[in-house]
């Protein structure tokens, strides 16, 4: 059940409906295929404030979809590594069918150097029920440590690591031939590092930047020490007072902050179901040290 905390009616006709005190907002008063200028830039600055928005009744194709998407920022290829098919280029598919779940908690492709800023996914075939998608605020999260695990975790440096999701598929599916990144071919998933609590770029707020998905472990502490800090950060990160989910509609858009974010699927149906994704370039991650 949707309970509207405010609303925020904006200068261009928008209306965002909270969803929480924290993370989520339902945005309507637009029609993201012949939306003007401003409406984009609305929904653009009510993502970075809200980190999950979702519009309804927007009943879009590929096409429209990433020409939404360009008009928010520039799109990357659909997935570092994945085949999605007879898409294009810019469309990552999640199918059921083709074991497309996403049902860890994670942030998308934080293994690579410069993971997305934002994703924007829509349902093309959902379940008839079950299905839904959980966020967790990172912002929040890590706001609500207590001083010193906030100090302690700005100070950190994690590994994140793909191999262990996608590896095998890049060497033996696609043989070692994925796809392009940040204007490069990717051959190989090196791991790599990025700060345990990021800086957002636009905002300037701290989030808790580790997920349960890619992070391999934390650098500069014993294997130990690294799974008892990480199983603490995913357990507070994960508590319900961080969490919006939402139930899909066919015609929904759902738009969310990867740099302040990490989300589950729920893979709770046994009906097909079929999401297409389409994820803007972000940033290198940089931490408070």
């Amino acid at each position: 059940m949707t309970v509207a905390l405010d609303r925020h009616p904006s200068q261009t006709g928008l209306t965002v409906e909270l969803l929480g005190p924290h993370i989520g907002a339902e945005v309507s008063g637009v029609d993201i295929a012949s939306a003007d200028d401003a409406r984009i830039a609305d929904i653009r600055s009510a993502l970075v404030d809200h980190k999950v928005l979702i519009l309804r009744n927007q009943h879009l194709d590929d096409a429209e979809h990433i020409r939404f998407a360009r008009r928010l920022g520039d799109v990357t290829f659909g997935h570092p590594v994945w085949d999605s098919g007879d898409v294009p280029d810019e469309v990552y598919s999640l199918d059921s069918t083709a074991d497309g779940f996403a049902d860890t908690w994670h942030t998308d492709v934080t293994f690579m150097a410069r993971p997305p800023a934002a994703s924007i996914l829509r349902p093309v075939i959902l379940p008839s029920v079950g299905g839904d998608t959980n966020w967790a605020d990172g912002e929040a999260a890590y706001a609500s440590l207590s001083a010193p695990l906030q100090r302690l975790a700005d100070e950190l440096v994690a590994v994140h690591d793909g191999n262990r999701e996608f590896g095998y598929y890049l060497r033996h599916r696609r043989g070692g031939e994925g796809n392009r990144w940040d204007g490069e071919r990717v051959t190989e998933l090196a791991p790599v590092r990025h700060p345990v609590v990021r800086v957002h770029p636009e905002s300037g707020r701290r989030t808790l930047f580790v997920n349960p998905g890619f992070t391999s472990h934390i650098e500069g502490v014993s294997d130990a020490e690294s799974r008892g800090l990480l199983d603490a950060f995913y357990a507070h990160l994960t508590k319900p007072e961080h969490i919006v989910r939402h139930r899909w509609r066919l015609g929904d858009v759902v738009l969310w902050d990867n740099r302040s974010t990490a989300h589950y699927a729920n893979r709770d149906y046994t009906e097909r179901r079929r999401m297409h994704r389409v994820t803007l370039r972000g940033d290198v991650p940089v931490g408070v040290c």
